[in-house]
Parts: C-alpha cells; structure tokens; sequence
C-alpha cells in the first residue's frame, strides 16, 4: 500500500518512523511546511521524496505521489485540497487529539483542559472540506490528570493514543482495503479556536 504522509514537527516524524516498519507499506512521499522540518529530515535520510508546500495553509494535488491509496496526515496544520483527498484511492485520514465531534479545531488539547474535561481522547478521522467533520475511523479516550497541563496531556497520553490508532486504522486499510467508518453526530460539535 503507498501513502503520502503530510505532517510535521515531532508527532509527524513520529507516524514516519512508525510506518517505515510497517510490512508491505510504502511512503512514497511527504508533504511538509518547511523544508527544514523533523519530517522532512526523516523522509530524505530514508530516501523519500519531499515536497514542501508553498502555502503552509493548503496541501495540494501535486503533493500527493501518484499511485497513493491512503493520504495520512500527522500533525498537519495544512487542509488537505478537495481535489488532492479525491486522488487517493482511498482518500486521507488524521489524527486529531479530541473525542471529535467534541473540539474540532487547532486546540483541541487546550480546549479540554481549559473546560476541566475529566476524560479526553483521539479520532482517526476521514479526511473532508469541513474541518475535522468527516466520518471517524478510530475513537478511544483516557483520563485526564487533574492540573494537567495541555502539553502534559498530549505527552503522556494523547500522542501515544494517536500513534496507536493511526496504526491499526492503516493496517486496517492495508489488510482489508477499505477504512471503517462512522459519520460524527453534529448536535455534540464545539470548537476548539487557537486560544492566545
């Protein structure tokens, strides 16, 4: 199975060195930010193609390798184009570290913290134009610490949880060639904005 992984940064280097050890899984290329990010410093130290997407806010077509049957992001601030997610054969899935459809958006660890959540969790998520919306593949929770901080939080448990589930849901996609998925109940949406 090929995949373009689009990420950065540790959570994104991460999913890289995991999936490299992976039977029968091919990353064919990654989509970065900044060509100096921890990604990309992984990608080209295992031979594989790097491209560097101008506008740091849109992962576009030409990022995505030809041939790729799943796109997985892994700390992706970028949306991923309509048009880029349709060429997959099996689309794109992310990480994101909330029980979705609860915090959708760049803070979804703060906001769990900030509104005193005793249980957090992480979604593997299908990939849509909406942010964070689409059909969710993967869901488990944890407990939250009390006067955990949102780093502390996303060290411990949410990184861990979300390295996990975007394993099983690629094996998945790999053995079965298709991914699960459950359409999230939009009457439990809230968001989760950049908090400064």
């Amino acid at each position: 199975m090929k995949i373009t992984l689009a990420g950065s940064r540790y959570f994104g280097r991460a999913v890289h060195d995991l999936l490299l050890k992976e039977p029968d899984l091919e990353i064919a290329r990654v989509a970065v930010p900044s060509a100096d990010d921890r990604l990309a410093e992984g990608a080209r130290a295992a031979a594989i193609d790097v491209y560097v997407h101008e506008n740091p806010h849109i992962v576009p077509l030409e990022a995505i390798a030809p041939g790729t049957d799943l796109i997985v992001t892994a700390h992706s601030h970028a949306r991923v184009a309509h048009d880029a997610v349709a060429s997959a054969r099996l689309g794109g899935i992310g990480y994101h570290p909330s029980l979705l459809p609860r915090h959708r958006g760049m803070a979804a660890v703060e906001w769990t913290v900030k509104e005193g959540d005793p249980i957090a969790g992480g979604t593997i998520y299908h990939l849509a134009d909406k942010l964070d919306a689409g059909p969710i593949a993967a869901q488990d929770w944890v407990f939250v610490k009390k006067g955990e901080s949102a780093r502390e939080l996303w060290e411990r448990a949410l990184a861990p949880l979300g390295l996990r589930l975007l394993l099983e849901v690629v094996r998945h996609a790999r053995d079965e060639g298709e991914l699960p998925a459950t359409p999230q109940d939009e009457q439990f949406a809230t968001r989760a904005p950049r908090l400064d």
